[in-house]
């Protein structure tokens, strides 16, 4: 038993890698939830029907007349969950520590890549139960496919295999959840972690590698064993308390209001809201998926430290970028909501320019202000200035998730609790 751990890690480690706030132990519990996915999701295909005439019922069969049936698929949903949000934590985490550039730049882009097919495997999975929340998040995500230029809509018929969701698709979503992605996730998973070893393990501060060695048995795998347990205690509970979703059995004569994509597509729909297609759904999402795989790539001034936000100014200008960016995105919503909308206001225009190209232009000028007037001040090294940038990418596309989530209503219009 001891040798098996050997394969994942050395036979000594840092002592300073092993501190719970080095790491948070995020690699290790995705890892783990894949695992239960696997698990559970290999259960439930015991009496999932993929067929649209059977999908419901045997989802209700399973949760009515099964031992542990819907604990089971409590289990697999809320696994899939705290999958998504633990792997992007765990992103978050490689790139504020710096642990994504020279040995590792290659292992960041297959991080993206894992956690591009983790929200993947949780969007086809989404249909499956074919009720109605399920039918409609999935049409209104693959209408934004739709929006891609030149081949959109040929893309997206070739995706649901037809103009609307239908049997062919179920039975698509089905193949790729169960079989296609669970494999490819778990074969990058391996080279992942891999790739990490043949690195010298997790990025450490310069002021620490010195510390003690100490042996990874117990040290590490014995500490990994405690968020093993603790976060199959959570998962567990969390699973007895709130069940997975199930609405009525799809109908696709009667939509839901408001028609909502999956949660995590939510900020790309309220992107939807505010600026032309082609930008809400090509342009902006491209844009930021290039920057984020170019990164890696760029020349530096220094080699990454393995501190948090790299210096104190970092975490400085990181702290002012966030609460810019939260005021700056929360306000741009309000504003085009009901101060003014330009796709209205210059409706003389076509509306790639007074509702794309005129609100784009209008945010990357109070970027570059805020640069000039603010993050100026720190005087900035490259790395804190692309941080600073990351930052304000991933705080505005959280406030707009939580906003598609929690803020919009009925016909998708602004709701406010005290309107409620």
């Amino acid at each position: 038993m001891r040798t098996i751990f050997l394969h994942l890690h050395p036979v000594r480690v840092n002592e300073s890698s092993v501190r719970f706030n080095r790491t948070f132990g995020l690699g290790g519990m995705a890892a783990l939830l894949i695992v239960i996915q696997i698990i559970t999701g290999i259960s439930l295909r015991f009496y999932y029907t993929p067929v649209p005439a059977e999908a419901y019922n045997s989802v209700v069969f399973l949760k009515n007349h099964v031992l542990f049936g819907q604990f089971v698929r409590n289990i697999h949903y809320w696994s899939g969950v705290f999958l998504l949000n633990i792997a992007f934590l765990h992103f978050l985490r490689v790139f504020l520590t710096g642990a994504f550039r020279d040995v590792r730049k290659i292992n960041w882009l297959f991080g993206l890549l894992l956690l591009l097919l983790i929200v993947f495997s949780n969007f086809t999975g989404y249909l499956l139960p074919w009720d109605q929340l399920a039918y409609w998040a999935i049409t209104v995500s693959t209408n934004i496919i739709g929006y891609l230029p030149l081949a959109g809509e040929s893309l997206r018929t070739m995706i649901i295999g037809g103009k609307e969701l239908n049997a062919g698709t179920l039975q698509t979503f089905f193949t790729f959840h169960t079989a296609v992605l669970p494999l490819l996730i778990l074969v990058l998973v391996l080279y992942h972690f891999w790739r990490v070893r043949k690195a010298g393990g997790i990025l450490i501060p310069e002021s620490t590698e010195k510390a003690e060695m100490v042996p990874t048995m117990p040290d590490l795998v014995f500490k990994e064993f405690i968020v093993a347990l603790v976060l199959i205690a959570v998962l567990f509970t969390f699973s007895a308390l709130f069940n997975a979703p199930l609405l009525d059995k799809a109908n696709p004569a009667y939509s839901m209001n408001p028609t909502k994509a999956p949660w995590y597509f939510a900020g790309v729909q309220e992107l939807l809201m505010h600026f032309h297609p082609f930008f809400a759904a090509f342009i902006i999402p491209i844009s930021v998926a290039v920057f984020l795989a170019w990164i890696p790539f760029l020349k530096y001034d220094e080699a990454p430290n393995g501190h948090w936000f790299i210096s104190e100014q970092g975490r400085k200008s990181s702290e002012a970028t966030a609460k810019f960016t939260v005021i700056i995105t929360v306000a741009g919503i309000l504003f085009n909501e009901y101060v003014m909308n330009f796709e209205l206001l210059l409706s003389f225009l076509p509306a790639f320019i007074s509702n794309g190209i005129i609100p784009l232009l209008i945010l990357l000028a109070f970027m570059a202000g805020y640069y000039r007037y603010y993050l100026k001040r720190f005087n900035l090294r490259k790395a804190e200035l692309v941080q600073a940038i990351f930052v304000f990418i991933i705080v505005a596309f959280i406030v707009l998730t939580l906003i598609g989530i929690f803020f919009r209503g009925k016909d998708m219009e602004l709701t406010f609790p005290w309107n409620v």
